[in-house]
């Protein structure tokens, strides 16, 4: 058997608007992990797992027209459970099912991150994890994170930034963002990013609280 861990971005094909708005759109929610689901028959269903202001993502989830049904389930006054289940597209359960083929398991949570990318760890043959990696649809990239080693979870706090988190807290280093004092902005590492100064920031706020968040939980 063997194990690796991938993540994958589906840049090119429709997200659900509900997993939109979970990552990209989440400014109220920190961290989202995908905890199980179910997507044998339609209607598909997710168990959730939210860290941030999740009362406030109640009214995004009541106005989806395509949640059909959810339940937060709390845990603290900033974690907490979310049932739901609803209707995804043809793309969208393509994906889930290229990952549910001959021997594969998924270890969960899927890790879901603020540019709709999402990281997992994969348990099976060779053959059937090369299976899966080859046969994403197009318009999703797949980047193999690690083969192997003794844990199925990540065993770092730099392992649970996304694949843009990490570029841009690797850019801010580089141009002196982090130096004491200070040698440079946060425009310069939205420039080196090539994005906005906005996006910028909210990659390198969201890289920090993650780290921390992991750092002080090991």
């Amino acid at each position: 058997m063997k194990r690796v861990r991938i993540t994958m971005d589906p840049h090119d094909i429709p997200l659900p608007p509900i997993y939109e708005r979970m990552t990209r759109g989440a400014e109220s929610l920190s961290r989202v992990h995908i905890v199980n689901w179910n997507v044998s028959e339609p209607p598909t269903g997710f168990l959730l797992w939210f860290y941030g202001d999740y009362q406030q993502f109640d009214a995004v989830l009541a106005n989806d027209d395509a949640v059909e049904e959810y339940a937060l389930l709390p845990r603290t006054d900033e974690e907490c459970y979310c049932f739901l289940s609803g209707e995804v597209g043809p793309a969208s359960r393509a994906l889930f099912e290229n990952f549910t083929r001959g021997t594969l398991l998924t270890v969960p949570p899927v890790v879901c991150h603020d540019d709709g990318s999402s990281t997992f760890t994969l348990v099976g043959t060779d053959s059937d994890i090369q299976g899966a990696v080859e046969g994403v649809p197009p318009g999703v990239d797949v980047t193999v994170e690690r083969v192997g080693g003794e844990r199925v979870t990540p065993d770092s706090a730099i392992g649970r930034l996304s694949a843009r988190q990490r570029e841009a807290v690797e850019t801010a280093i580089a141009v002196g963002y982090y130096a004491v004092p200070r040698e440079s902005t946060i425009e310069k590492v939205a420039e080196k990013l090539d994005c906005a100064t906005a996006t910028a920031a909210e990659h390198l706020r969201k890289a920090e609280a993650t780290v921390f968040r992991a750092l002080l939980a090991e």
